[in-house]
């Protein structure tokens, strides 16, 4: 679309708010009127309605006690009823639910959101002891393994806005990150990640792509497992084979 016609087109009072809504999601912390009117370069007043008109529809939630705003969670209800996310939920949750009754892991599907990577689907094992992730919870993407493997096939916009936001790149030297590239470079060659976990000792992870790099539509699948129950190397190929066939298998179904 041209910029005439674009302009052409505008809604001044939908971009501001669009405007506020973007930029208090990329952050951890309630901004005041002046801050966020300072973070999207319009002035206090330019934006006052906007502010109320968002937080009376529910999209905002001001303390009452400092008066600054936070995005609530409307907006994540709402990207629970965007189709692709229906459609891979729909398909992932049997064959998700299939894989831990076979293999006797519990599984998690993630997806990147707001720079972070969020638990979406969980299956659970049926075995007498493992572990197991909440769906909803959100972890910085560099110290997961599926945040890696999610990092690996994103496009290089995505990733930079993902380490400009990311607490532990941002501490990582220049070797560290020379070192996470490389590895970036292997997840996408072999399509998967094991590793040891980065968060908790004793824990092996196994992740895999669902989707296709720079896709429209990318998630990871992962299991997290206690390392003393993993065996020797032919079980733990055993696990990298069965949790890739898996999310090839969601791949296809969904389409992606």
């Amino acid at each position: 679309m041209s910029e005439e016609k674009s302009n052409k087109y505008a809604v001044p009072a939908l971009d501001k708010g669009m405007d506020v809504l973007e930029f208090l999601a990329s952050k951890a912390m309630p901004f005041s009127q002046t801050e966020i009117a300072h973070g999207i370069n319009r002035s206090a007043n330019e934006i006052y309605r906007v502010l109320i008109g968002l937080e009376n529809r529910g999209y905002l939630i001001r303390d009452e006690i400092s008066g600054k705003y936070s995005v609530s969670l409307k907006l994540y209800s709402l990207s629970r009823k965007i189709s692709p996310i229906d459609q891979l939920r729909e398909t992932a949750i049997p064959i998700m639910e299939d894989f831990s009754a076979h293999s006797g892991h519990a599984a998690h599907l993630s997806i990147l959101y707001q720079s972070k990577v969020m638990v979406v689907i969980h299956s659970r094992s049926h075995a007498p002891v493992s572990l197991s992730i909440a769906e909803g919870t959100l972890f910085n993407t560099v110290d997961t393994t599926s945040g890696r493997v999610l990092l690996a096939n994103s496009n290089e916009a995505v990733k930079s806005l993902i380490y400009e936001r990311d607490n532990t790149y941002q501490k990582m030297s220049s070797l560290e990150k020379e070192q996470l590239e490389q590895e970036l470079q292997n997840i996408l060659v072999n399509g998967h990640c094991f590793r040891k976990s980065l968060l908790t000792d004793g824990v092996s992870d196994c992740a895999a792509i669902i989707g296709q790099p720079e896709g429209a539509v990318i998630a990871v699948l992962a299991v997290s497992t206690f390392t003393s129950s993993l065996g020797n190397d032919e079980s733990i190929e055993q696990l990298i084979q069965n949790v890739k066939k898996t999310a090839n298998k969601i791949s296809a179904r969904v389409g992606c």
